[in-house]
C-alpha cells in the first residue's frame, strides 16, 4: 500500500474566531481560504488558513466551540505545531516582527540541525517556525501572495508535528509499524519520525514526558493532526490496515473538500489521514477566498439555520491592500 506522504492539516481549538482571523491574517500572514462550520457541529466555525492556493500540507485549522475551557498543555497531547519558513534570514525577520507586535518567543534555537523560533498566540497555543534552509523532501506551498509578509520572509507550509507522550514505546511502535514512519534522529527526549520523502513537511516529533501532569483539550490545544494520502482508494487501504492492528476508527468521512479517515491512536491523541484533493478551490473564486460562509452541498439545504446559529465575522480582504511589512 502507499505511504502516508506527509502532514496534510492541523485542527486546534480557539477562545474566538474573530481573533485567531486577525493572528494568521495580520501577524503570520496566512491566507483564509474557507470560512465554513464544524461539520459535527454546525454552530461552530471552522476556519482553513493555508498558503496563498490551499495546497495540501499548508493548513491550519480551528474550531471556535462556544463554552469550552481553556486547555491544559501536559503529557498526552499533539503538543505543538511547526510551520515552514524559506530560510534562516526569514527567522531574523520574524524575530525582530514578533517583539514589535508584542507576540511572545523563545528566540532562535536549533534541534534537529535545523534553526527553530516557537512562539505562542493569545490562547496560549504552542506553535513555531522552523527553517527549510537545509531542508530536503516535502516540497514547501506558495506563500500569500497579497499578504502583509514579505514573500522571501513568508510561511510556506505547515512543519513538523510535536507530540508528547508518556507512551513513548507504544507510540513509537505505531508509528512504525502501523504508518510506516522511521525514526531518523534523536537529542534527549525528543525523537524525530518521518514518512514519504521526508523533510521539514512530512516529519513528526515524540517528546518522551512522564513527569508533566495528564494534558487536557479546551481552547489553545490542539485537536488532531492529519497526513497525507493521495485520493479515496488510498483511505480504504489504511482502513482496512487500522482495522487488522486493531486500532478504532471512522471507517471513510465525507468532508467535502478532501476525504477522511480518523483514529485515535492513543489516548487523548487523533489522527486523520486526508486526501490531497478536492481542495479548497472549487466552489469560491480564487480572489475572494474564505470571505463569504461557504458550505457543503450536503448543508445548503440547512444555510438559513446555520447562518443564524453563527454570528457574522467580516473576512473579506479582496478590496484591501496589504503593503508589505519589512519590520
Amino acid at each position: 500500500m502507499n505511504e502516508l506522504k506527509g502532514i496534510h492539516h492541523v485542527t486546534a481549538i480557539t477562545s474566538s474566531a474573530e481573533k485567531i482571523y486577525k493572528f494568521f491574517t495580520f501577524t503570520l500572514g496566512l491566507r483564509l481560504v474557507k470560512k465554513t462550520v464544524n461539520q459535527d457541529d454546525i454552530q461552530t466555525y471552522h476556519l482553513y488558513f493555508t498558503d496563498d492556493v490551499g495546497s495540501p500540507g499548508t493548513d491550519m485549522t480551528f474550531f471556535d466551540f462556544p463554552g469550552i475551557p481553556k486547555g491544559v498543555h501536559g503529557t498526552n497531547e499533539i503538543s505543538k505545531t511547526s510551520f515552514r519558513v524559506p530560510n534562516d534570514e526569514a527567522l531574523d525577520y520574524w524575530v525582530k516582527r514578533f517583539d514589535r507586535l508584542e507576540v511572545k518567543h523563545t528566540g532562535i534555537k536549533e534541534q534537529f540541525g535545523k534553526k527553530v523560533l516557537s512562539f505562542v498566540d493569545f490562547d496560549d497555543q504552542q506553535y513555531q517556525l522552523i527553517s527549510d534552509e537545509f531542508n530536503e523532501g516535502v516540497a514547501a506551498g506558495t506563500p500569500w501572495q497579497k499578504g502583509p509578509i514579505p514573500l522571501e520572509y513568508a510561511i510556506t507550509g505547515l512543519g513538523p508535528i510535536f507530540v508528547r507522550t508518556s507512551y513513548y514505546d507504544y507510540f513509537k511502535e505505531v508509528l512504525e509499524k502501523v504508518f510506516f514512519m522511521r525514526e531518523v534522529a534523536q537529542e534527549e527526549a525528543f525523537h524525530l519520525f518521518e514518512m514519504g520523502d521526508g523533510g521539514n513537511g512530512a516529519q513528526v516529533i515524540i517528546e518522551y514526558n512522564t513527569v508533566l501532569p495528564q494534558a487536557r483539550q479546551g481552547y489553545g490545544t490542539v485537536h488532531h493532526t492529519a497526513f497525507r494520502v493521495d485520493e479515496r482508494a488510498d483511505l480504504d487501504a489504511w482502513q482496512q490496515r487500522l482495522t487488522g492492528f486493531k486500532l478504532p476508527n471512522s471507517g471513510f468521512v465525507e468532508r467535502y473538500y478532501f476525504g477522511s479517515l480518523y483514529t485515535n491512536v492513543a489516548p487523548s491523541i487523533l489522527f486523520e489521514l486526508a486526501t490531497d484533493g478536492p481542495g479548497f478551490m472549487g466552489d469560491e473564486p480564487y480572489e475572494t477566498l474564505g470571505e463569504k460562509l461557504s458550505l457543503p452541498p450536503f448543508f445548503e439545504s440547512k444555510r438559513d439555520q446555520i447562518e443564524k446559529l453563527v454570528r457574522p465575522i467580516d473576512t473579506i480582504r479582496s478590496t484591501k491592500n496589504f503593503e508589505k511589512e519589512y519590520e
